[in-house]
């Protein structure tokens, strides 16, 4: 068994696909057209093209469970998915200056380093090093 996508809920698919790619790195895989304006939306890592995917899955405008729960998990401050990262101060920095808006700055826990960052399409996304 193997993970192949990860599925992100996202309030606004162009929007999470510009803020995955201009900010955070990652590159478009896939983009198919779904209806009703839905896209089967992919990105994933440059450094790992042939990698794990991740789906910026459209938030269900008609399944209120599911917009519950995202919205509990960022008012909460929750995290909904991590990525890793080499270095966390210096990723944590570049992104700053690209205007990414953090809720926690680098904290060493343990072994990792971890920040958490706003994706602006109503997640919170934690960092980590591992150290």
């Amino acid at each position: 068994m193997k993970v192949k996508i990860i599925g992100i809920p996202v309030q606004d698919q162009e929007k999470a696909l510009q803020f995955y790619t201009t900010k955070l790195g990652f590159i478009k895989k896939h983009d198919v057209p779904l209806g009703e304006g839905n896209r089967w939306l992919t990105v994933v890592s440059k450094d790992e093209p042939d990698g794990v995917e991740v789906l910026l899955e459209p938030s269900p405008n008609h399944f209120e469970p599911s917009k519950t729960y995202q919205k509990a998990l960022f008012e909460a401050g929750i995290p909904y998915t991590q990525f890793n990262v080499d270095n966390l101060k210096e990723e944590y920095e570049r992104l700053i200056s690209l205007g990414v808006e953090f809720s926690m700055q680098p904290t060493e826990m343990g072994n990792v380093k971890i920040a958490i960052l706003d994706d602006t399409c109503g997640n919170k996304i934690q960092l980590i090093e591992i150290i």
